[in-house]
């Protein structure tokens, strides 16, 4: 393999690619660039204090984004039928994993979840990992929905239903929303007959209220979230300081770097709520052309899926844009007290190897499906031969 194609800036042959990819390219090159910036930002106080290196949080984000910068551009250059054979079995890969942070002793548990496996010194989370691939297989099990057997069919609902149910046990019911969110999306944009996806729908929101019944954690952030002021130094502290940074951001921010609330006010200011940093020094007016950015990537993704190929490709490109779109709105209505106070992290942002390296792949997998989008179509050589005979004929009288 030409190592050319695990460095994404040295690429010769872009000026080749559809002009979506292209934008696409460089517009996660400028996403994840802001993100490390904020990072740095948001990250430094709380880095100096408890280990006594500002940029400890920086350093190995860089290492994550590194990693993850080389598969993003390995996605890019392998043509996605052969991502797309191999999703089901990374799939299931990845819900063993999940499954195994289920087993006490073996996942390591950070407030109250155990969503993570400790590699070596490295703390890996397969809920995040898992996003990319069970978009490719979900898209190439509804793309295909038609011709699959009921057994098939049956089969990987049933599988996408664990991946949920594992992932709402850790408990990680953010995660659990999204995927579920995601699937039902692309099951929807593949057509799938409303009968079914109205009964899902039933079934998720009855699922999400008997984890509210069961777990108080939850009930007590959707009360915070209605008013955070009945218990500002409790449940609703988190949410009273996003909106104080917010809020004292004004239209144009108080400046890089001055953010007041990331001063040991704002909790996890380095992950879930980087965006009330960057709210809170960016102003309005940043939040703005943050939102502009998102915007102009949706477009461009829906461009790609409206220019597939085929269905299984066009619903890959609606997933993705869901996954990285979708999960940064809902990340900024929650910093911003517009829905209750969940543990997604705004991509490329957000600190964590785990979904920085899923984002990447994402962002490399809609930038394959742009670029195979407009590619020739291949046609093999018997084809060629008969589609030449009739010509010959004529050349021969």
């Amino acid at each position: 393999m030409n190592l050319r194609y695990l460095i994404p800036f040295l690429e010769p042959h872009v000026q080749d690619w559809a002009l979506e990819a292209r934008l696409l390219r460089w517009l996660t090159f400028l996403w994840l660039f802001l993100g490390l910036v904020v990072l740095f930002s948001a990250s430094y106080p709380i880095a100096d204090a408890d280990y006594g290196d500002g940029l400890y949080y920086v350093k190995r984000q860089l290492i994550w984004a590194g990693v993850g910068l080389m598969l993003f551009n390995l996605m890019v250059h392998v043509p996605i039928r052969y991502i797309l054979g191999l999703a089901d079995w990374i799939t299931l890969v990845f819900l063993g994993l999940i499954m195994v942070t289920l087993i006490p002793g073996m996942g390591t548990t950070v407030n109250g979840a155990t969503r993570w496996l400790a590699i070596g010194s490295m703390p890996v989370q397969p809920s995040e990992l898992i996003k990319p691939f069970l978009i490719l297989q979900s898209a190439r099990i509804f793309g295909q929905w038609q011709r699959l057997s009921w057994a098939t069919r049956c089969t990987w609902v049933g599988i996408f239903s664990v991946v949920l149910l594992a992932i709402l046990k850790q408990p990680n019911l953010s995660t659990a929303a999204l995927c579920g969110m995601t699937l039902w999306l692309i099951a929807l944009a593949a057509g799938i007959p409303y009968l079914y996806l109205g009964a899902t729908a039933i079934g998720g929101l009855l699922l999400a209220g008997i984890s509210f019944a069961f777990n108080e954690y939850q009930r007590r952030r959707v009360l915070s979230f209605w008013n955070p002021w009945a218990d500002p130094t409790g449940d609703g502290y988190q949410l009273i300081q996003s909106l104080l940074a917010l809020g004292s951001g004004g239209i144009w921010g108080t400046g890089f770097g001055l953010s007041q609330q990331k001063l040991f006010y704002l909790p996890i200011q380095y992950t879930d709520f980087i965006f009330a940093v960057f709210g809170e020094e960016f102003g309005y007016v940043g939040s703005i052309v943050l939102l502009l950015l998102l915007l102009a990537y949706a477009t461009l993704a829906l461009m790609v899926a409206l220019k597939a190929r085929n269905a299984v490709h066009r619903l890959v490109a609606i997933g993705i844009m869901v996954l990285m779109v979708g999960q940064s709105l809902l990340n900024l209505g929650v910093v911003s007290g517009a829905l209750p106070t969940t543990g997604l992290p705004l991509p490329l942002f957000s600190a964590g190897g785990s979904s920085m390296i899923a984002s990447l792949l994402a962002a490399g997998l809609l930038i394959r499906v742009g670029r195979e989008s407009t590619t020739a179509e291949v046609v093999s050589l018997q084809e060629r031969r008969t589609n030449r005979q009739p010509h010959s004929a004529e050349n021969r009288t």
